[in-house]
């Protein structure tokens, strides 16, 4: 093949074809922002709230959401992100390199359903906070019990699916300046609220040592009895949700696509910015706003909603979290699910198959049960796709280790790869069975899923000709490679370096914006630990409500100006 023959080839590959090129890789402050935004969502209202629901003790969540969040970091930074940055391809594609296009249709139409759930539990949450403006009762059972519940669900959904057809990349751009202030708020919330849940149970608004804390936990929040009145659930099955919430996205490796375009594999270990920040405080947190919510309403948390509780601990910006957190955690899973669809019928276009992957997604939005069971779901899901991961690591990871031919399935020629469908449907008996037969707690059932996949593959893979050798087509690769780098060079001065903004407006706008997240910290702060009685309490608070939101509004305006302005400059 000539060289212009093979540019002109290369040219005509789709982007999710090849490697990302070395000139889009980003640094390692752009994966903090990245998973601060994604990971500090409104699942985390129902989350935090469901911990209290289930009676963890303090001290089990206290100690183990920080060792669980800590090993979802390390799986991230061990697995998914070596694969990813040696690769630099996304999981859809390779998996189609190792297990050809059948197996790859079936994973697709697993994350059809998976993101259409998750879609469809942040349609819910967000449709909580609108509720409020209308008056409409909570939700409480799996049905909806409320016609103007149903009306608002259509509505915030009916948005949701026309954003992701025509305009994701907006609201993409959009959730990137969220994470700072969503961590704020989550913060500030529990801040608020914990004077009232003081005054409560020590009689007093103010704490005097850290022991008062763990009283408070134990007596009014974490108090280790379940909403049925049974001893909760302990430290290890903390531990195992917080390692499992994941398992989507690091070991079933779907993260491939974000850490694609990082520099180093190390960089994994910036999803701690969604782990420690994001699910650590963001779920004690949720905890300590849905039990002080409970205090202040003479209610339960299991009767409240995310609407319910953000409003009360953070006035009118409550809205704006729960409706901002809901919106743009359900776009982007929405916009996956349509891919995931696209990618099936691809004689269609995109956006007619997200439209109707969001009718049903918005329906399946009506039914509050969804975002209620989100531990379950989360983990199920996670469970669902974790034997794709274990296939692709053991054809990564495993084969050259052991002699084995990686990519043996496409040097054969297979579009069905007997082995990789064989493998998945084994993991899944395997991991659904031991949770049937109730072998372990099913947190834990991805890592002996996992395993046990990897060694049916290579067994599989073994028989069908990944122990041979393919000279011939491994020297073709080689050769594919290295015009793709060729190609990709040329493309990087043919575009140019970015055009940085060190504009003093923007510095200044950038400095409003960091201030507002400041002054609202300290308000929060303020009614922590400046209220020494409960009159003065309830003033801090009017204080932190009013002027909360007008930093709220001023944050965003700021931010995404700011946004904005950089976009107008590498727009030329």
């Amino acid at each position: 093949m000539s060289s212009d023959t093979s540019r002109q080839a290369i040219a005509s590959m789709k982007q999710e074809q090849v490697p990302i090129p070395e000139h889009r890789l980003h640094g390692w402050t752009h994966f903090l922002g990245l998973y601060a935004g994604e990971h500090v969502a409104a699942t985390e209202f129902v989350i935090g709230a469901t911990f209290v629901a289930l009676g963890a003790t303090t001290k089990d969540i206290l100690i183990g959401l920080l060792i669980g969040n800590v090993l979802a970091i390390l799986s991230w930074t061990l697995i998914t992100a070596p694969i990813a940055v040696q690769t630099r391809l996304s999981l859809y594609t390779y998996l189609d390199k190792i297990a050809g296009d059948s197996m790859t249709k079936l994973y697709n139409w697993a994350n059809v359903l998976i993101f259409m759930v998750i879609s469809a539990a942040m349609i819910t949450v967000s449709s909580t906070a609108v509720r409020l403006l209308f008056d409409i009762p909570a939700q409480l059972q799996w049905y909806p019990t409320s016609a103007p519940f149903v009306a608002v669900v259509l509505s915030v959904g009916i948005i949701v699916v026309f954003v992701a057809m025509y305009g994701f990349n907006a609201v993409a751009e959009f959730s990137s300046i969220c994470g700072p202030w969503l961590v704020v708020m989550f913060t500030s919330g529990a801040l608020v609220l914990f004077p009232a849940l003081a005054e409560s149970v020590l009689g007093r608004t103010q704490l005097l040592a850290f022991a008062d804390f763990i009283k408070i936990g134990d007596q009014s929040i974490w108090t280790g009895v379940n909403s049925s009145g049974e001893p909760g659930i302990g430290l290890l099955e903390v531990i195992g949700f917080a390692w499992a919430a994941n398992t989507i996205t690091h070991f079933g490796l779907i993260d491939m696509a974000l850490l694609r375009y990082a520099k180093k594999s190390i960089y994994g270990l910036c999803t701690s910015a969604g782990m420690l920040f994001g699910h650590y405080v963001a779920w004690i947190a949720a905890g300590i706003m849905g039990a002080g919510t409970a205090v202040l309403l003479k209610s339960t948390i299991v009767e409240l909603d995310p609407g319910d509780v953000a409003y009360r601990a953070l006035g009118l910006s409550g809205y704006v979290i729960v409706i901002v957190a809901g919106w743009t955690t359900a776009n982007a899973n929405l916009y996956r699910a349509g891919l995931a669809a696209q990618a099936i019928f691809h004689n269609h276009s995109r956006g007619a198959v997200t439209l109707t992957v969001g009718c049903i997604t918005v329906v399946i939005a009506c039914f509050p049960f969804v975002f209620g069971q989100m531990l379950p779901l989360l983990t199920y899901a996670g469970l669902l796709v974790v034997p794709v991961g274990g296939i692709v690591f053991a054809e990564h990871v495993v084969f050259p280790r052991i002699g084995f031919t990686r990519y043996w399935a496409k040097y054969r020629k297979l579009d069905h790869s007997t082995p990789a469908v064989v493998s998945w449907a084994a993991g899944l008996v395997f991991g659904f069975g031991l949770n049937a037969m109730n072998v372990m707690s099913f947190y834990y059932l991805f890592l002996p899923t996992w395993l046990f996949t990897i060694v049916v593959y290579t067994l599989l893979a073994k028989r069908y000709g990944a122990a041979e050798k393919y000279p011939d087509e491994e020297q073709a690769d080689r050769e594919l490679t290295e015009a793709i780098q060729v190609f990709q060079k040329q493309q990087a001065h043919d575009e140019g370096e970015p055009v940085k903004d060190h504009l003093m407006a923007s510095k200044v706008l950038k400095g409003v914006a960091w201030t507002s997240l400041t002054l609202t910290l300290v308000l929060a702060l303020k009614v922590m630990f400046g209220s020494p009685n409960m009159s003065v309490y309830e003033a801090n608070a009017a204080i932190f409500y009013t002027w909360g939101f007008v930093f709220t509004i001023s944050y965003f305006v700021s931010a995404y100006w700011v946004l904005r302005r950089r976009k107008a400059l590498n727009s030329h």
